[in-house]
C-alpha cells in the first residue's frame, strides 16, 4: 500500500501561525521533506516534533524527490514542508507534487499560512478576483513587459519581490502603473511588519527613510473599470487600422494589447464584423 504525501502550510514570520492539524501531522508522519532542514528545525524544536528529515534545497529538489517516491511507493506517509508559507506557491515543491500524482499517490494538503492571502486581506483593494504573479522576471525588459500587461487587467494584482530589488520594481511599476494605488508590505507578520501605502512614486519616498531588509509583498491596485474599454470598441479601432492598411492580424493584435483582451476573442469576433 502506497504512503500519503501531505503538503503543510507553515508560519511565514510568526512561529504561532500554525494549525493544530499541520502539528499533528508533522507528529505523526514518517519523514519530514523539508527546503532547508536547518530552518526548518527553528520550527519543529519549537514545537517537540523529532522526525527524519530529508533537504530537498535548491539542486537537490530533481533527485530527492525520487528519494522521497520511493519512501511514499514503500508505504511511508511523508510531510512537504518549505521554509515558509506553502509548498509549491512561489516555493519549491512541485517537482514531488508532479510527480506523485502522475504514480498515483494520494496528496493531502494542510492549509495555512501564505502570503498572498495575508497581504490582499489587508489591501483594501477589490478581492472578488485577484491575479498571483509571485516573483517578475530579473530582467528589466522582461520585468517591465509583463508589467506593461498586468496594468491592463481591471483584478487586483499580487505580487512578490526580495529587499535587493524591491526599489528597482517599485520604479518600473511607477513607470507602467502611473498613479495607480499600491500596497507594500514588509515582513508580514513579523515583528518589524510595515505596510506602506499610496503611489509607487510616494512608496518609493517611504521606503528612503525605512530600512531595506526581508521579504515584501506588492498588492497593486486593478485597473479601474470606468478606463475599461468594451469589445465593441476594440473592434471599432481594429476597423479604423486595416482602412489604415494594416492587415488584421496585426490590428487586432495592437489594439488587444492596448485593451488587455484575448487576442483569439478579438480576432474570431473581427471576422464578423468587421
Amino acid at each position: 500500500m502506497k504512503g500519503i504525501l501531505y503538503i503543510i502550510s507553515t508560519p511565514i514570520g510568526n512561529l504561532e501561525d500554525i494549525t493544530l492539524r499541520a502539528l499533528r501531522v508533522l507528529k505523526e508522519v514518517d519523514v519530514i521533506a523539508a527546503e532547508d532542514t536547518r530552518h526548518s528545525l527553528k520550527l519543529l524544536n519549537h514545537y517537540s516534533i523529532s522526525k527524519p528529515l530529508i533537504s530537498y534545497w535548491g539542486e537537490k529538489e530533481k533527485v530527492k524527490a525520487e528519494e522521497t517516491l520511493e519512501m511514499l511507493n514503500s508505504g511511508k506517509t511523508v510531510a512537504l514542508i518549505t521554509d515558509a508559507g506553502t509548498p509549491g506557491i512561489s516555493d519549491p515543491g512541485n517537482i514531488l507534487i508532479r510527480k506523485a500524482i502522475e504514480e498515483g499517490i494520494r496528496v493531502i494538503p494542510i492549509p495555512g499560512p501564505t502570503a498572498v492571502i495575508a497581504a490582499l486581506s489587508i489591501s483594501g483593494f477589490s478581492t472578488d478576483a485577484f491575479i498571483f504573479r509571485g516573483f517578475l522576471p530579473i530582467k528589466v525588459s522582461q520585468r517591465l513587459r509583463e508589467l506593461k500587461g498586468l496594468s491592463l487587467d481591471p483584478r487586483t494584482i499580487v505580487l512578490y519581490e526580495a529587499p535587493h530589488r524591491i526599489i528597482e520594481t517599485l520604479a518600473d511599476i511607477r513607470e507602467t502603473f502611473a498613479d495607480r494605488r499600491v500596497v507594500v508590505i514588509k515582513e508580514i507578520t513579523k515583528f518589524y511588519e510595515e505596510a506602506f501605502r499610496g503611489t509607487a512614486t510616494v512608496i518609493l519616498e517611504l521606503l528612503e527613510s525605512s530600512k531595506i531588509a526581508g521579504e515584501y509583498v506588492i498588492v497593486l491596485e486593478g485597473r479601474p473599470v470606468e478606463k475599461l474599454n468594451t469589445t465593441e470598441d476594440a473592434l471599432t479601432e481594429v476597423k479604423t487600422l486595416m482602412k489604415r492598411g494594416l492587415r488584421r492580424k496585426e490590428a487586432v493584435k495592437k489594439i488587444a494589447e492596448e485593451y488587455g483582451i484575448s487576442k483569439k476573442e478579438l480576432y474570431d469576433k473581427s471576422l464578423s464584423g468587421v
